[in-house]
């Protein structure tokens, strides 16, 4: 069992900043990519001016990032798409040269291609293939032991293992392209990890995939956490897999960090409401002097109120109403994300 997470999340600044007792197993110093985009403006004209005199702009893909990850963590990587997420990611993993700053991954610097490091790490990207596609899975993970030289023993009991766990049973004998999206993306998950690395960059890994199969990658992400203490950066746009896996978040917007911290304390630091679910004796009771109504289901009303109100409108529910039951709940975080990246944009324009 390798290094087990940090006991609380952590936060560069702010309320939620603590100390670090750890060494860092990911650390990002003002890392920048930028990259030089090719303009053309409409028409002919435009089109036989650019053949003798290219313009270009620069585009900045990440843009000062800063931010450390504990040995163990399992870390949210959000932000809408073109943010800088996967080209943060591709950075770290080796697979682009950062224009500026600094990045380290296991004391080792990505951008070098070290052997060393390729054997540590890994990067899964859910809308990529990596399984040869006319070939039987459990020909590319034989491929991937004489890539990584791993011993027969211990590669057999490790395909084994994630074989069963991610319940692919004989689908590896069939050619991947015979394979739903779902049955493919778990045996990637299986030829990536096969060399048991121990920094995870996850990019969007349950992409396209139906519930279940949601549910039994984020299950067997959480398992090889626990088991091999392995450190995790993870994208994704479904909040059930950042909810299921990560006590912390960074939030990421054109290219600059917005947040980092508990996912808990983005919810109370950007949530402006509060959702009070009440279950009343008479359910046909009129609750629009309380609060925003929007939900009334199984005798149970839901309303929207602002966090401050919340208390006040809770007593006043309680002193006035036979209430027979009564939660107060954050509002979902999609829309504490969405308010974030609301804020950063009014922020834009100002």
């Amino acid at each position: 069992m390798g290094p087990t997470a940090p006991s609380s999340p952590a936060s560069p600044t702010g309320d939620d900043a603590i100390d670090r007792p750890w060494t860092a197993a990911i650390r990002v110093a003002d890392l920048r990519k930028s990259f030089q985009v090719p303009v053309r403006g409409e028409g002919l004209r435009a089109a036989a001016v650019s053949l003798v005199r290219r313009q270009s702009r620069e585009v900045h893909a990440v843009d000062g990032v800063s931010f450390e990850v504990g040995p163990g963590e399992i870390v949210g990587f959000l932000g809408p798409n073109g943010a800088g997420k996967t080209t943060t990611l591709k950075m770290l993993s080796g697979l682009l040269h950062p224009t500026s700053g600094e990045a380290t991954v296991l004391g080792h610097v990505p951008s070098r291609r070290e052997s060393a490091y390729l054997r540590r790490m890994t990067m899964v990207m859910g809308n990529r293939n990596q399984l040869q596609w006319d070939l039987p899975a459990l020909d590319s993970f034989e491929l991937m032991r004489a890539i990584y030289r791993l011993p027969h023993d211990e590669f057999r009991r490790t395909r084994d293992e994630f074989i069963e766990l991610l319940e692919l049973g004989d689908l590896v004998r069939q050619p991947v392209r015979n394979l739903s999206l779902g049955e493919r993306m778990k045996a990637e998950i299986v030829g990536a990890l096969l060399h048991r690395p121990q920094v995870l960059f996850l990019d969007e890994p349950t992409i396209g995939l139906d519930v279940t199969m949601q549910k039994r990658i984020r299950t067997f992400v959480a398992d090889y956490n626990r088991r091999y203490g392995a450190t995790v950066l993870l994208t994704s746009h479904y909040m059930a897999d950042v909810q299921a896996l990560c006590r912390r978040v960074i939030v990421i917007h054109h290219g600059r960090i917005l947040f980092d911290g508990a996912l808990a304390a983005l919810a109370a630091r950007f949530g402006a409401t509060k959702t009070i679910v009440v279950e009343l004796d008479d359910a046909t009771v009129d609750l629009s002097a309380f609060g925003d109504v929007i939900g009334v289901e199984d005798g149970r009303i839901t309303l929207r109120v602002s966090r401050a109100a919340a208390p006040e409108v809770t007593a006043r529910l309680l002193r006035d109403l036979d209430v027979a039951d009564l939660t107060i709940e954050d509002p979902p975080i999609e829309d504490v994300i969405e308010l974030v990246f609301a804020g950063a944009g009014d922020q834009a324009d100002g």
